[in-house]
């Protein structure tokens, strides 16, 4: 069987230093494009980071109520009003069951795209967002896209569970679910994996999770508790509560993995 392609992962957009140019051309090419997708709870401490890494920003229904409130409350010593103007929405979109009427309609004063979804009631105002961003983000492909998902842990249990499900339906794009706690994100069986720690910002503990499957082989490395074509299974063996140990750990397996790990406080 030949080798399987490797997928590299990093938290380097967490990082308080704004990323390097590309060196050349082919770096360039390689650039990730960020979108942004604000859900309905407390903003974490770095969401105005990565609203300005952002080409995109979409609130998920309510999370535009988070915005409107929560980025004059991280941003205490500039002035509330020229908070809100410039962190503005691209677009909010959900059921609009959520979302308070004098908010919509400030940022629909801005510009902001208003999109009621509230005639489908099979996907999750996540879903939505994910789909509208795939299908407008500028550029000509998605390969390099990165979402950033702020506010998907917290709150009520089968909101989070249909959060990671919004990760296993869109198993092609890169979706990043960020608490202030924790980053979330999917290790397809597809590739093999190399996730490069931030040392500053991320660990040391992490966990590797068998969601939609069991695994019946997953093989780890610079963890402290390493996997060696290990079978995980829920009712059996999980690792949770592991050690990042190596500034890369890798990752592969026959099922999909759910990779987690603490972020910093102080980042």
């Amino acid at each position: 069987m030949p080798p399987l392609p490797t997928m590299t992962h990093s938290s380097s957009f967490l990082l308080p230093s704004p990323p390097h140019p590309p060196a050349d051309a082919t770096d360039a090419e390689n650039a990730v494009s960020y979108a942004v997708v604000v859900l309905n709870q407390r903003l974490p401490r770095f969401a105005p980071l990565l609203w300005t890494r952002a080409q995109l920003r979409v609130c998920a229904d309510g999370g535009a109520n988070r915005v409107f409130d929560g980025m004059p409350e991280l941003l205490p010593a500039e002035d509330p009003d020229e908070v809100r103007l410039r962190y503005k929405p691209d677009a909010i979109e959900g059921d609009m069951d959520s979302v308070r009427p004098e908010v919509k309609e400030y940022y629909s004063s801005l510009g902001t795209q208003i999109i009621d979804d509230s005639h489908d009631q099979d996907t999750t105002d996540l879903n939505k967002c994910i789909s509208f961003i795939t299908k407008n983000l500028p550029g000509p492909d998605n390969s390099n896209l990165c979402i950033l998902v702020l506010g998907a842990l917290g709150g009520r249990f089968d909101h989070e569970m249909g959060n990671i499900n919004v990760l296993y339906r869109f198993s092609n794009t890169r979706i990043i679910l960020l608490s202030d706690d924790s980053s979330i994100f999917l290790l397809p069986r597809t590739h093999s994996h190399e996730i490069r720690i931030e040392r500053s910002i991320e660990g040391p503990h992490c966990g590797l999770i068998p969601m939609g499957a069991p695994s019946n082989s997953s093989t780890t490395t610079g963890l402290r508790w390493n996997l060696d074509s290990t079978s995980m299974k829920y009712g059996g063996l999980m690792s949770t509560s592991n050690i990042v140990e190596d500034e890369i750990a890798t990752v592969t397996s026959d099922s999909d993995l759910i990779w987690t790990i603490s972020l910093r406080k102080h980042a």
